[in-house]
């Protein structure tokens, strides 16, 4: 009699937990708008806007920007990826290579609510060369100029921030150094978890943007590590000139690049984190 009950008692917690499970897959497979694996092609597997990728000489000529990875630096790296492969930075590049923002990262100019999500495998300390590097930055303009990015430092050892910087005529019309206007938008990690051989995972949430309510938050391997509040510049972009810039000035792996469309809240980050066959396993 007890086993049979300690049997019915296992398979309705297999229920509740698969139900759960499944659930919690749907619910964020549905805010997906942007996925790219890298799984041996660089166009994204999902897209509600363009799913190439494009490659120009820099970022000023971005309009001549041509189909495709065209820079001998950066490659798709067979089964180097944390699920399946990867996109490999070998050299500090100055190409611009790029998807298209518009529609894929759901901007809007009166509330912008959305996560960026991605997995990255560097030694920074090692790995990077001399100067400041951004894995990635979307902006329609540059990194000071309605932007959200993250990036590595030029210190010794090396810091990892988050940066969300509006309207450059608004949080600094003069464009000047200003340590203190800069420290109120980023959120600066100083020691890291990054590692050789070892994959880290990066999620920026950010929401309520061109409005008086606007947060910005940084989650590194499902930790929140701070928030960016308080400041609500103006993000105003032309949306079809939106570019999801990859590898500024980076070197290593990148992988699992995912944009929703609402800041996921902890227990999401921590979900998506601890996903054991990446973010393809929503859509089974």
């Amino acid at each position: 009699m007890k086993t049979t009950m300690l049997l019915s008692i296992s398979r309705v917690l297999f229920l509740l937990i698969t139900t759960i499970s499944f659930s919690q897959n749907k619910q964020l497979k549905d805010h997906i708008l942007f996925y790219s694996s890298f799984d041996g092609k660089l166009s994204a597997d999902v897209s509600v806007g363009d799913a190439m990728m494009y490659t120009a000489e820099n970022y000023k000529k971005a309009d001549n920007a041509k189909l495709g990875l065209n820079d001998p630096n950066v490659i798709l790296a067979k089964n180097k990826g944390l699920i399946g492969d990867a996109l490999h930075f070998k050299k500090a590049k100055t190409s611009a290579v790029f998807y298209k923002a518009y529609k894929n990262v759901g901007y809007s100019n009166k509330s912008w609510s959305g996560t960026i999500s991605f997995w990255l495998q560097l030694d920074p300390d090692n790995d990077l060369a001399p100067g400041y590097c951004d894995p990635i930055c979307i902006t329609d303009v540059r990194y000071n100029d309605a932007a959200l990015w993250v990036d590595f430092t030029d210190h010794d050892p090396r810091k990892f921030r988050f940066g969300a910087l509006g309207d450059l005529d608004v949080w600094n019309p003069e464009n000047k150094n200003d340590d203190a206007k800069w420290e109120q938008r980023t959120v600066t990690v100083k020691q890291p978890p990054f590692g050789k051989g070892k994959w880290t995972h990066i999620t920026i949430t950010f929401s309520k943007v061109n409005t008086t309510k606007s947060i910005f938050k940084l989650y590194l391997n499902g930790t929140f590590k701070g928030a960016i509040k308080d400041v609500n510049d103006p993000f105003t972009w032309e949306a079809e000139k939106g570019k999801i810039m990859l590898g500024l000035g980076y070197i290593g792996f990148m992988d699992e690049l995912t944009i929703f469309d609402k800041p996921l809240d902890l227990k999401e980050v921590k979900f998506i984190f601890e996903l054991k066959n990446g973010i393809k396993t929503l859509f089974k």
